[in-house]
Protein backbone atom coordinates (compact mmCIF):
# COMPACT_ATOMS: atom_id res chain seq x y z
CA UNK A 1 0.00 0.00 0.00
CA UNK A 2 2.69 2.67 0.79
CA UNK A 3 4.76 1.57 -2.30
CA UNK A 4 1.02 2.76 -4.32
CA UNK A 5 0.52 5.88 -2.37
CA UNK A 6 4.25 6.74 -3.47
CA UNK A 7 3.65 6.09 -6.76
CA UNK A 8 0.09 8.30 -6.95
CA UNK A 9 2.42 10.74 -5.63
CA UNK A 10 4.61 10.93 -8.09
CA UNK A 11 1.98 10.34 -10.70
CA UNK A 12 0.44 13.42 -9.40
CA UNK A 13 3.49 15.46 -9.61
CA UNK A 14 4.22 14.50 -12.86
CA UNK A 15 0.71 15.00 -13.68
CA UNK A 16 1.18 18.56 -12.73
CA UNK A 17 3.92 19.47 -14.42
CA UNK A 18 2.34 18.15 -17.03
CA UNK A 19 -0.78 20.11 -16.66
CA UNK A 20 1.35 23.27 -16.40
CA UNK A 21 3.18 23.10 -19.82
CA UNK A 22 -0.39 22.44 -21.40
CA UNK A 23 -2.11 25.08 -19.53
CA UNK A 24 1.30 27.45 -20.53
CA UNK A 25 1.06 25.86 -24.62
CA UNK A 26 -2.74 27.21 -24.42
CA UNK A 27 -2.20 30.57 -23.10
CA UNK A 28 1.14 30.34 -25.80
CA UNK A 29 -1.36 29.87 -28.72
CA UNK A 30 -3.74 32.41 -27.25
CA UNK A 31 -1.32 35.22 -27.74
CA UNK A 32 0.34 33.87 -30.86
CA UNK A 33 -3.17 34.62 -32.41
CA UNK A 34 -3.32 38.11 -31.32
CA UNK A 35 0.44 38.95 -32.18
CA UNK A 36 0.08 39.70 -36.07
CA UNK A 37 -3.59 41.79 -35.34
CA UNK A 38 -2.23 45.01 -34.59
CA UNK A 39 0.27 44.91 -37.28
CA UNK A 40 -2.70 44.91 -39.41
CA UNK A 41 -2.06 48.38 -40.88
CA UNK A 42 -5.20 48.54 -43.02
CA UNK A 43 -7.43 46.66 -40.56
CA UNK A 44 -6.63 48.97 -38.07
CA UNK A 45 -7.20 52.25 -40.40
CA UNK A 46 -10.85 50.65 -41.84
CA UNK A 47 -11.55 50.37 -38.12
CA UNK A 48 -10.60 53.73 -36.84
CA UNK A 49 -12.49 55.08 -40.19
CA UNK A 50 -15.80 53.12 -38.88
CA UNK A 51 -15.44 54.54 -35.55
CA UNK A 52 -15.04 58.08 -36.68
CA UNK A 53 -17.95 58.86 -35.08
CA UNK A 54 -17.44 56.76 -32.13
CA UNK A 55 -17.09 57.89 -28.27
CA UNK A 56 -13.04 58.49 -28.37
CA UNK A 57 -12.76 56.02 -25.63
CA UNK A 58 -14.05 53.34 -28.05
CA UNK A 59 -10.86 55.06 -30.60
CA UNK A 60 -8.48 54.57 -28.05
CA UNK A 61 -7.29 51.22 -27.99
CA UNK A 62 -6.19 51.66 -31.57
CA UNK A 63 -3.81 54.44 -30.47
CA UNK A 64 -1.54 51.64 -28.75
CA UNK A 65 -1.45 48.87 -31.27
CA UNK A 66 2.21 49.00 -31.07
CA UNK A 67 1.96 48.94 -27.14
CA UNK A 68 -0.37 45.91 -27.25
CA UNK A 69 1.76 43.77 -30.02
CA UNK A 70 4.99 44.40 -27.40
CA UNK A 71 2.62 43.44 -24.52
CA UNK A 72 1.53 40.23 -26.41
CA UNK A 73 5.23 39.54 -27.54
CA UNK A 74 6.18 39.80 -23.63
CA UNK A 75 3.54 37.10 -22.69
CA UNK A 76 4.81 34.75 -25.66
CA UNK A 77 8.41 34.64 -23.95
CA UNK A 78 6.80 34.41 -20.37
CA UNK A 79 4.28 31.37 -21.51
CA UNK A 80 7.33 30.16 -23.54
CA UNK A 81 9.58 29.99 -20.83
CA UNK A 82 7.22 28.21 -18.66
CA UNK A 83 6.55 25.92 -21.48
CA UNK A 84 9.80 24.85 -21.09
CA UNK A 85 10.64 24.99 -17.76
CA UNK A 86 7.81 22.43 -17.12
CA UNK A 87 8.92 20.08 -20.27
CA UNK A 88 12.40 19.88 -18.62
CA UNK A 89 10.63 18.62 -15.45
CA UNK A 90 8.66 16.20 -17.77
CA UNK A 91 11.58 15.15 -19.29
CA UNK A 92 13.40 13.98 -16.35
CA UNK A 93 10.72 12.52 -14.66
CA UNK A 94 10.38 10.56 -18.30
CA UNK A 95 14.11 9.61 -17.90
CA UNK A 96 14.03 8.74 -14.33
CA UNK A 97 10.94 6.06 -15.04
CA UNK A 98 12.70 4.45 -17.54
CA UNK A 99 15.70 4.14 -15.66
CA UNK A 100 14.08 2.41 -12.58
CA UNK A 101 15.02 -0.97 -11.56
CA UNK A 102 11.91 -1.35 -8.64
CA UNK A 103 8.51 -2.02 -9.70
CA UNK A 104 6.53 1.26 -10.10
CA UNK A 105 3.78 2.70 -11.30
CA UNK A 106 6.05 4.83 -13.41
CA UNK A 107 7.95 2.29 -14.74
CA UNK A 108 5.30 0.03 -15.48
CA UNK A 109 3.76 2.70 -17.73
CA UNK A 110 7.09 3.55 -18.88
CA UNK A 111 7.40 -0.05 -20.59
CA UNK A 112 4.14 -0.11 -21.20
CA UNK A 113 4.29 -0.95 -24.82
CA UNK A 114 6.83 -3.66 -24.40
CA UNK A 115 4.17 -5.07 -21.83
CA UNK A 116 1.48 -4.95 -24.45
CA UNK A 117 3.53 -5.95 -27.06
CA UNK A 118 1.97 -3.04 -28.88
CA UNK A 119 4.03 -0.28 -30.38
CA UNK A 120 1.44 2.49 -30.34
CA UNK A 121 0.61 2.20 -26.74
CA UNK A 122 3.75 3.63 -25.38
CA UNK A 123 3.31 6.51 -22.51
CA UNK A 124 6.61 7.39 -22.28
CA UNK A 125 8.74 9.36 -25.45
CA UNK A 126 11.82 7.71 -23.74
CA UNK A 127 12.03 4.25 -24.74
CA UNK A 128 14.71 2.88 -23.41
CA UNK A 129 16.80 3.17 -20.56
CA UNK A 130 19.94 4.06 -22.99
CA UNK A 131 18.03 7.30 -24.74
CA UNK A 132 18.88 10.73 -23.46
CA UNK A 133 16.42 13.91 -23.11
CA UNK A 134 19.09 15.18 -25.70
CA UNK A 135 18.29 12.88 -27.82
CA UNK A 136 14.47 12.66 -27.73
CA UNK A 137 14.85 16.71 -27.78
CA UNK A 138 16.57 17.03 -31.46
CA UNK A 139 15.20 13.62 -32.94
CA UNK A 140 11.81 14.30 -32.22
CA UNK A 141 9.44 17.07 -34.04
CA UNK A 142 8.03 18.38 -31.01
CA UNK A 143 11.93 18.56 -29.82
CA UNK A 144 13.06 20.07 -32.91
CA UNK A 145 9.86 22.44 -33.50
CA UNK A 146 10.46 23.96 -30.49
CA UNK A 147 14.02 24.66 -30.17
CA UNK A 148 13.86 26.10 -33.48
CA UNK A 149 11.03 28.18 -33.08
CA UNK A 150 12.35 29.31 -29.19
CA UNK A 151 15.66 30.38 -31.47
CA UNK A 152 13.58 32.84 -34.07
CA UNK A 153 11.20 34.07 -30.99
CA UNK A 154 14.92 34.95 -29.14
CA UNK A 155 16.29 36.82 -32.39
CA UNK A 156 13.08 38.72 -32.74
CA UNK A 157 12.42 39.97 -29.01
CA UNK A 158 16.66 40.85 -29.24
CA UNK A 159 16.34 42.62 -32.42
CA UNK A 160 13.42 44.03 -31.71
CA UNK A 161 15.27 46.11 -28.80
CA UNK A 162 15.05 50.36 -29.65
CA UNK A 163 19.05 50.96 -29.92
CA UNK A 164 18.82 48.11 -33.17
CA UNK A 165 15.60 48.90 -33.92
CA UNK A 166 16.97 52.45 -34.98
CA UNK A 167 20.47 52.18 -35.89
CA UNK A 168 20.25 48.97 -37.59
CA UNK A 169 16.51 48.78 -38.81
CA UNK A 170 17.65 46.51 -41.64
CA UNK A 171 18.75 43.42 -39.14
CA UNK A 172 15.46 44.34 -37.39
CA UNK A 173 13.13 44.06 -40.64
CA UNK A 174 14.75 41.03 -41.43
CA UNK A 175 14.71 39.30 -37.94
CA UNK A 176 11.36 40.33 -37.38
CA UNK A 177 10.36 38.13 -40.45
CA UNK A 178 11.51 34.79 -38.72
CA UNK A 179 7.62 35.11 -37.09
CA UNK A 180 7.36 32.59 -40.18
CA UNK A 181 9.46 30.24 -39.12
CA UNK A 182 8.21 30.64 -35.44
CA UNK A 183 4.10 30.05 -36.84
CA UNK A 184 5.30 26.87 -38.81
CA UNK A 185 7.18 25.44 -35.51
CA UNK A 186 4.26 26.48 -34.18
CA UNK A 187 2.09 24.26 -35.81
CA UNK A 188 4.11 21.58 -36.26
CA UNK A 189 5.22 21.57 -32.80
CA UNK A 190 1.74 18.66 -31.49
CA UNK A 191 1.64 17.08 -34.76
CA UNK A 192 3.61 13.82 -33.20
CA UNK A 193 1.78 13.50 -30.53
CA UNK A 194 4.03 13.25 -28.13
CA UNK A 195 2.07 14.41 -25.08
CA UNK A 196 -0.29 11.49 -24.87
CA UNK A 197 -3.59 10.92 -23.32
CA UNK A 198 -5.49 7.88 -22.05
CA UNK A 199 -8.53 7.27 -24.73
CA UNK A 200 -12.35 7.65 -23.58
CA UNK A 201 -12.23 3.77 -23.39
CA UNK A 202 -9.69 2.89 -21.46
CA UNK A 203 -10.75 5.71 -18.95
CA UNK A 204 -13.95 3.69 -18.52
CA UNK A 205 -12.36 0.46 -18.15
CA UNK A 206 -9.79 1.56 -15.70
CA UNK A 207 -10.60 4.31 -13.95
CA UNK A 208 -6.96 6.68 -13.07
CA UNK A 209 -8.21 7.38 -9.35
CA UNK A 210 -8.60 3.51 -8.53
CA UNK A 211 -6.79 1.53 -10.84
CA UNK A 212 -3.54 3.96 -9.92
CA UNK A 213 -3.39 2.45 -6.23
CA UNK A 214 -3.40 -0.98 -7.66
CA UNK A 215 -0.88 -0.70 -10.64
CA UNK A 216 1.23 -3.93 -9.30
CA UNK A 217 -2.89 -6.26 -10.55
CA UNK A 218 -3.27 -4.66 -13.98
CA UNK A 219 -4.75 -7.30 -16.17
CA UNK A 220 -5.66 -9.82 -13.53
CA UNK A 221 -9.17 -10.76 -13.64
CA UNK A 222 -9.87 -9.98 -9.50
CA UNK A 223 -7.82 -6.44 -10.04
CA UNK A 224 -10.90 -4.73 -12.41
CA UNK A 225 -8.00 -2.97 -14.07
CA UNK A 226 -6.59 -3.58 -17.46
CA UNK A 227 -3.42 -2.29 -19.13
CA UNK A 228 -4.76 2.09 -19.97
CA UNK A 229 -4.44 2.71 -23.55
CA UNK A 230 -2.69 6.41 -25.03
CA UNK A 231 -2.75 7.50 -28.11
CA UNK A 232 -1.16 10.87 -28.92
CA UNK A 233 -3.28 14.15 -28.26
CA UNK A 234 -4.29 15.91 -31.85
CA UNK A 235 -2.44 19.29 -32.39
CA UNK A 236 -4.36 22.51 -31.81
CA UNK A 237 -2.29 25.20 -32.45
CA UNK A 238 -3.14 25.50 -36.28
CA UNK A 239 -6.40 26.15 -35.53
CA UNK A 240 -5.76 29.54 -33.24
CA UNK A 241 -2.99 30.79 -35.38
CA UNK A 242 -4.80 30.39 -39.20
CA UNK A 243 -7.14 33.45 -39.20
CA UNK A 244 -4.86 35.64 -38.00
CA UNK A 245 -2.07 34.60 -40.79
CA UNK A 246 -4.73 34.32 -43.26
CA UNK A 247 -5.55 38.13 -42.14
CA UNK A 248 -2.21 39.17 -42.60
CA UNK A 249 -1.43 37.62 -45.63
CA UNK A 250 -4.33 39.55 -47.19
CA UNK A 251 -2.45 42.36 -46.08
CA UNK A 252 0.76 41.78 -47.84
CA UNK A 253 -1.55 40.67 -50.43
CA UNK A 254 -2.93 44.11 -50.82
CA UNK A 255 0.42 45.95 -49.93
CA UNK A 256 2.11 44.16 -53.54
CA UNK A 257 -0.46 45.79 -55.30
CA UNK A 258 -0.29 48.81 -54.30
CA UNK A 259 3.23 49.13 -53.93
CA UNK A 260 2.98 48.37 -58.08
CA UNK A 261 1.03 51.17 -58.71
CA UNK A 262 3.70 53.90 -60.31
CA UNK A 263 4.68 56.67 -57.85
CA UNK A 264 5.93 60.37 -59.37
CA UNK A 265 8.05 62.50 -57.67
CA UNK A 266 7.25 65.96 -58.68
CA UNK A 267 9.77 67.93 -56.20
CA UNK A 268 12.92 67.52 -54.62
CA UNK A 269 14.24 69.49 -51.52
CA UNK A 270 17.19 68.97 -49.67
CA UNK A 271 16.66 71.15 -45.90
CA UNK A 272 19.24 71.90 -43.63
CA UNK A 273 20.25 69.40 -41.14
CA UNK A 274 20.13 66.70 -43.86
CA UNK A 275 16.31 66.67 -44.02
CA UNK A 276 15.13 65.55 -47.18
CA UNK A 277 11.25 66.72 -48.56
CA UNK A 278 10.18 64.66 -51.64
CA UNK A 279 6.47 65.79 -52.71
CA UNK A 280 4.98 62.95 -55.02
CA UNK A 281 1.59 62.00 -56.97
CA UNK A 282 0.09 58.77 -57.22
CA UNK A 283 -3.09 57.64 -58.68
CA UNK A 284 -6.50 57.02 -56.65
CA UNK A 285 -3.98 58.46 -53.43
CA UNK A 286 -6.19 59.92 -51.10
CA UNK A 287 -5.24 61.20 -46.98
CA UNK A 288 -6.39 62.70 -43.82
CA UNK A 289 -4.36 64.79 -41.59
CA UNK A 290 -1.56 63.26 -39.88
CA UNK A 291 -1.53 59.95 -41.48
CA UNK A 292 1.88 57.78 -42.89
CA UNK A 293 2.86 55.94 -45.60
CA UNK A 294 5.30 52.97 -45.79
CA UNK A 295 7.95 53.84 -48.12
CA UNK A 296 10.15 51.50 -50.04
CA UNK A 297 13.80 52.45 -52.24
CA UNK A 298 14.09 48.74 -54.04
CA UNK A 299 17.72 50.53 -55.36
CA UNK A 300 18.45 49.94 -51.65
CA UNK A 301 16.41 47.04 -50.16
CA UNK A 302 14.17 45.22 -51.54
CA UNK A 303 12.32 43.70 -48.28
CA UNK A 304 12.60 47.18 -46.22
CA UNK A 305 9.24 49.31 -45.69
CA UNK A 306 10.02 52.67 -43.31
CA UNK A 307 7.06 54.48 -41.97
CA UNK A 308 7.02 58.71 -42.73
CA UNK A 309 4.16 60.68 -41.65
CA UNK A 310 2.79 62.67 -44.11
CA UNK A 311 3.50 66.37 -44.43
CA UNK A 312 1.19 67.40 -46.80
CA UNK A 313 -2.79 68.66 -46.94
CA UNK A 314 -5.30 66.60 -47.81
CA UNK A 315 -6.30 69.16 -49.98
CA UNK A 316 -3.27 69.50 -51.72
CA UNK A 317 -2.81 67.80 -55.09
CA UNK A 318 0.88 66.05 -53.93
CA UNK A 319 1.64 64.52 -50.98
CA UNK A 320 4.46 64.89 -49.29
CA UNK A 321 7.28 63.32 -46.61
CA UNK A 322 10.18 64.79 -44.58
CA UNK A 323 13.14 62.28 -44.00
CA UNK A 324 15.56 63.01 -41.40
CA UNK A 325 19.45 60.96 -41.41
CA UNK A 326 18.67 58.52 -39.16
CA UNK A 327 20.39 55.62 -39.57
CA UNK A 328 21.67 53.49 -42.61
CA UNK A 329 18.70 53.45 -44.76
CA UNK A 330 17.76 57.05 -44.24
CA UNK A 331 21.62 58.16 -45.30
CA UNK A 332 21.64 55.66 -48.45
CA UNK A 333 18.24 57.65 -49.37
CA UNK A 334 19.45 61.01 -48.81
CA UNK A 335 22.78 60.42 -50.94
CA UNK A 336 21.06 58.84 -53.66
CA UNK A 337 18.82 61.64 -53.85
CA UNK A 338 21.78 64.52 -53.17
CA UNK A 339 23.97 62.69 -56.45
CA UNK A 340 22.88 65.29 -59.31
CA UNK A 341 23.74 63.59 -62.29
CA UNK A 342 22.69 59.98 -61.29
CA UNK A 343 18.45 58.88 -62.26
CA UNK A 344 16.31 59.75 -59.50
CA UNK A 345 15.54 56.89 -57.49
CA UNK A 346 12.71 54.82 -58.23
CA UNK A 347 10.31 54.47 -55.02
CA UNK A 348 7.39 52.44 -54.13
CA UNK A 349 4.47 53.50 -51.90
CA UNK A 350 1.66 51.27 -49.77
CA UNK A 351 -0.83 53.34 -47.21
CA UNK A 352 -2.07 55.81 -46.01
CA UNK A 353 -2.50 54.59 -42.46
CA UNK A 354 -4.38 56.52 -39.93
CA UNK A 355 -2.69 57.40 -36.62
CA UNK A 356 -4.09 59.51 -33.81
CA UNK A 357 -3.42 62.58 -35.47
CA UNK A 358 -6.55 61.96 -37.28
CA UNK A 359 -8.54 62.88 -34.38
CA UNK A 360 -7.27 66.42 -34.37
CA UNK A 361 -9.89 68.42 -35.62
CA UNK A 362 -12.33 66.53 -32.83
CA UNK A 363 -11.40 68.78 -29.95
CA UNK A 364 -11.98 72.15 -29.41
CA UNK A 365 -8.23 73.48 -28.18
CA UNK A 366 -5.44 71.01 -29.59
CA UNK A 367 -2.13 71.10 -28.45
CA UNK A 368 0.54 69.91 -30.30
CA UNK A 369 3.87 69.08 -29.77
CA UNK A 370 6.61 67.97 -31.95
CA UNK A 371 10.01 67.08 -30.86
CA UNK A 372 12.69 67.61 -34.04
CA UNK A 373 11.69 65.51 -37.15
CA UNK A 374 8.42 64.77 -34.86
CA UNK A 375 6.86 68.23 -35.83
CA UNK A 376 5.83 65.86 -39.42
CA UNK A 377 1.95 65.35 -38.82
CA UNK A 378 1.37 69.11 -37.31
CA UNK A 379 3.06 69.94 -40.49
CA UNK A 380 0.16 68.29 -42.18
CA UNK A 381 -2.30 70.08 -39.63
CA UNK A 382 -1.63 73.27 -39.93
CA UNK A 383 -1.27 73.49 -43.45
CA UNK A 384 -5.08 71.72 -43.83
CA UNK A 385 -6.00 74.79 -40.86
CA UNK A 386 -4.41 77.21 -43.58
CA UNK A 387 -6.70 75.81 -46.63
CA UNK A 388 -9.48 75.47 -44.35
CA UNK A 389 -8.97 79.23 -43.64
CA UNK A 390 -8.83 80.16 -46.97
CA UNK A 391 -12.38 78.39 -47.99
CA UNK A 392 -13.81 79.54 -44.94
CA UNK A 393 -14.56 75.83 -43.71
CA UNK A 394 -17.64 76.28 -41.46
CA UNK A 395 -17.26 72.71 -40.02
CA UNK A 396 -13.88 73.58 -38.30
CA UNK A 397 -14.82 72.55 -34.75
CA UNK A 398 -11.21 73.57 -33.06
CA UNK A 399 -11.08 77.18 -31.97
CA UNK A 400 -7.48 77.08 -30.32
CA UNK A 401 -4.43 75.79 -31.22
CA UNK A 402 -1.50 75.58 -28.82
CA UNK A 403 1.82 74.49 -31.00
CA UNK A 404 4.83 73.45 -29.60
CA UNK A 405 8.34 72.67 -31.58
CA UNK A 406 11.33 71.49 -29.60
CA UNK A 407 14.80 71.55 -31.53
CA UNK A 408 18.50 70.91 -30.55
CA UNK A 409 19.72 73.16 -33.21
CA UNK A 410 18.60 76.31 -35.29
CA UNK A 411 18.91 74.86 -38.90
CA UNK A 412 16.04 72.39 -38.15
CA UNK A 413 13.71 75.45 -38.23
CA UNK A 414 14.61 76.70 -41.77
CA UNK A 415 12.22 73.99 -43.63
CA UNK A 416 8.97 74.94 -41.39
CA UNK A 417 9.48 78.35 -41.44
CA UNK A 418 7.53 79.19 -44.59
CA UNK A 419 4.23 77.24 -43.21
CA UNK A 420 4.64 79.49 -40.39
CA UNK A 421 4.85 82.47 -41.64
CA UNK A 422 1.98 82.22 -44.25
CA UNK A 423 -0.06 81.13 -41.38
CA UNK A 424 0.81 84.29 -39.20
CA UNK A 425 -0.23 86.55 -42.42
CA UNK A 426 -3.48 84.58 -43.31
CA UNK A 427 -4.32 84.71 -39.14
CA UNK A 428 -3.69 88.42 -39.52
CA UNK A 429 -5.79 89.08 -42.57
CA UNK A 430 -9.10 86.74 -41.30
CA UNK A 431 -8.97 88.88 -37.91
CA UNK A 432 -7.94 85.72 -36.01
CA UNK A 433 -4.46 86.14 -34.84
CA UNK A 434 -5.33 84.39 -31.43
CA UNK A 435 -6.50 81.09 -33.13
CA UNK A 436 -3.13 79.52 -33.11
CA UNK A 437 -0.39 79.86 -30.17
CA UNK A 438 2.84 78.75 -31.34
CA UNK A 439 5.96 78.64 -29.86
CA UNK A 440 9.72 77.40 -30.90
CA UNK A 441 12.00 76.04 -28.38
CA UNK A 442 16.06 75.49 -29.27
CA UNK A 443 17.76 72.72 -26.70
CA UNK A 444 21.32 73.07 -28.74
CA UNK A 445 22.68 76.78 -28.02
CA UNK A 446 25.83 78.41 -26.80
CA UNK A 447 26.78 82.19 -25.41
CA UNK A 448 27.08 83.26 -28.73
CA UNK A 449 23.63 82.47 -30.25
CA UNK A 450 21.90 83.56 -26.78
CA UNK A 451 23.80 86.73 -27.05
CA UNK A 452 23.15 87.36 -30.82
CA UNK A 453 19.55 86.92 -30.29
CA UNK A 454 19.52 89.37 -26.73
CA UNK A 455 20.72 91.61 -28.82
CA UNK A 456 18.36 91.83 -31.80
CA UNK A 457 15.21 90.92 -29.05
CA UNK A 458 13.52 94.57 -30.24
CA UNK A 459 13.46 93.74 -33.31
CA UNK A 460 9.74 92.81 -34.90
CA UNK A 461 10.71 89.26 -35.76
CA UNK A 462 13.17 86.50 -34.28
CA UNK A 463 16.52 87.35 -35.45
CA UNK A 464 16.62 83.09 -35.74
CA UNK A 465 13.62 81.92 -37.63
CA UNK A 466 12.08 85.27 -39.06
CA UNK A 467 8.91 84.57 -37.24
CA UNK A 468 7.37 87.29 -35.05
CA UNK A 469 7.23 84.62 -32.32
CA UNK A 470 10.44 84.99 -30.78
CA UNK A 471 12.42 81.80 -30.03
CA UNK A 472 12.92 80.42 -26.16
CA UNK A 473 15.74 79.00 -25.30
CA UNK A 474 15.68 76.00 -23.26
CA UNK A 475 12.75 73.72 -22.77
CA UNK A 476 9.12 74.06 -21.96
CA UNK A 477 7.88 74.43 -18.30
CA UNK A 478 4.88 72.12 -18.94
CA UNK A 479 3.39 72.74 -15.77
CA UNK A 480 3.06 76.25 -16.36
CA UNK A 481 2.02 75.94 -20.33
CA UNK A 482 -1.03 73.23 -18.73
CA UNK A 483 -1.73 75.56 -15.96
CA UNK A 484 -2.15 79.13 -18.46
CA UNK A 485 -4.21 76.35 -20.74
CA UNK A 486 -6.60 75.63 -18.16
CA UNK A 487 -7.02 78.10 -16.73
CA UNK A 488 -8.15 80.03 -20.04
CA UNK A 489 -10.45 77.11 -21.33
CA UNK A 490 -12.13 76.02 -18.28
CA UNK A 491 -14.79 74.53 -19.73
CA UNK A 492 -13.11 73.11 -22.73
CA UNK A 493 -12.17 69.02 -24.02
CA UNK A 494 -8.36 69.86 -24.91
CA UNK A 495 -6.59 67.26 -26.86
CA UNK A 496 -2.88 66.80 -26.24
CA UNK A 497 -0.84 65.78 -29.26
CA UNK A 498 2.80 64.24 -29.27
CA UNK A 499 5.04 62.36 -31.69
CA UNK A 500 8.62 62.82 -29.73
CA UNK A 501 10.62 60.54 -27.60
CA UNK A 502 9.18 58.47 -24.63
CA UNK A 503 10.45 60.58 -21.71
CA UNK A 504 8.48 63.55 -23.01
CA UNK A 505 5.22 61.51 -23.35
CA UNK A 506 5.80 60.34 -19.94
CA UNK A 507 5.90 64.04 -18.30
CA UNK A 508 2.77 64.74 -21.03
CA UNK A 509 0.62 62.52 -19.60
CA UNK A 510 1.13 63.04 -15.89
CA UNK A 511 0.33 66.95 -16.89
CA UNK A 512 -2.56 65.55 -18.38
CA UNK A 513 -4.27 63.71 -15.13
CA UNK A 514 -2.99 66.57 -13.26
CA UNK A 515 -4.70 69.54 -14.52
CA UNK A 516 -8.02 67.53 -15.73
CA UNK A 517 -10.90 68.79 -13.36
CA UNK A 518 -12.90 65.74 -11.83
CA UNK A 519 -15.82 67.63 -13.00
CA UNK A 520 -16.38 66.17 -16.46
CA UNK A 521 -18.06 69.28 -17.29
CA UNK A 522 -14.96 71.31 -16.34
CA UNK A 523 -11.47 70.90 -18.51
CA UNK A 524 -10.64 67.83 -19.65
CA UNK A 525 -7.40 66.90 -21.22
CA UNK A 526 -6.40 64.00 -23.50
CA UNK A 527 -2.99 62.83 -24.18
CA UNK A 528 -2.78 61.01 -27.32
CA UNK A 529 1.13 59.86 -28.85
CA UNK A 530 2.09 58.93 -32.55
CA UNK A 531 2.74 55.52 -32.43
CA UNK A 532 3.90 53.48 -35.90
Amino acid sequence: MENGRAALVDYVAFITALAVARASARCLNFNSMLILVPVCRNLLSFLRGTCSFCNRTLRKPLDHNLTFHKLVAYMICTFTAIHIIAHLFNFERYSRSQQATGVSLSSILSNLSHIKKDEDSWLNPIWSPNMTVMHVTFTSIAGLTGVIGTIALILMVTSAMEFIRRNYFELFWIAHHLFIIYFLCLALHGISGIVRGQTKESMDESPPHKCALSFEKWGHHDSGCRHPRFKGNPPESWKWILAPLILYFFERILQLFRSQQRVVITKVVMHPSKVLELQMMKQGFRMEVGQYILVKCPSISHLEWHPFTLTSAPEEDFFSIHIRAAGDWTETLIRAFEQQHSPVPRIKVDGPFGTVSEDVFQYEVAVLVGAGIGVTPFASILKSIWYKFQCADQNLKTEKIYFYWICRETGAFAWFNDLLISLEREMEELGKVGFLNYRLFLTGWDSNIAGHAALNFDKATDILTGLKQKTYFGRPKWDNEFSAIATAHPKSVVGVFLCGPTTLAKNLSKCCHRYSSMDPRKVQFYFNKENF
